[in-house]
C-alpha cells in the first residue's frame, strides 16, 4: 500500500492506493487549488495505475460549496471515462442538504455511508459479517 499527498499551498490529501481503488480521505475546508490539484492527481493515478475505483472520504468535510461539488462531479467523470467508478463515504447529512439546495445531483457519483460500505459497493470485500450484527438493506 502506498501513501501519496497531494499537497498545493495546504495540508495534504492523502490518497492511498488499497490494490486497484484509490482512497481518498478529505479533512476540513479544501482550498480551490488543492481540490483542482486533488482532481489532476486522481486522474493521473486512475490512467497511470489501472485503478478501477476511487473512494472519496467526504465525512470530515462539514460545508461543501458548488465548487467542491463540481469538482467531485469531475473527479467521477473522468473516472468513468477511464473505467473507474467512484462512490463517495461518509456525507453528512448537512452536507447532502446543502448539495439538494444548490441543485448539485452529483452524476455518475455512487454514495455510501462508511469507507467499508464503498468497498462492498465496489465489490471488494465480502458482504457478509461473520461476526456481530450485520444491517440489512431497506
Amino acid at each position: 500500500m502506498n501513501d501519496d499527498f497531494s499537497r498545493v499551498g495546504g495540508a495534504p490529501v492523502p490518497v492511498l492506493r488499497l490494490g486497484d481503488v484509490l482512497l481518498v480521505t478529505l479533512q476540513g475546508d479544501l482550498h480551490d487549488g488543492t481540490a483542482e490539484q486533488l482532481r489532476q492527481d486522481i486522474v493521473e493515478a486512475i490512467a497511470g495505475s489501472r485503478m478501477t475505483g476511487v473512494i472519496i472520504d467526504i465525512s470530515g468535510v462539514e460545508i461543501v460549496d458548488s465548487f467542491l461539488g463540481r469538482v467531485l462531479a469531475e473527479i467521477a467523470a473522468n473516472a468513468r471515462l477511464l473505467a473507474a467508478q467512484t462512490v463517495v463515504a461518509g456525507m453528512r447529512p448537512a452536507v447532502a442538504l446543502t448539495l439538494v439546495e444548490l441543485g448539485l445531483t452529483l452524476p455518475g457519483l455512487r454514495t455510501a455511508l462508511s469507507t467499508e460500505a464503498a468497498l462492498e459497493l465496489l465489490g471488494r470485500v465480502d458482504a457478509t459479517v461473520p461476526d456481530g450484527p450485520r444491517r440489512e438493506p431497506r
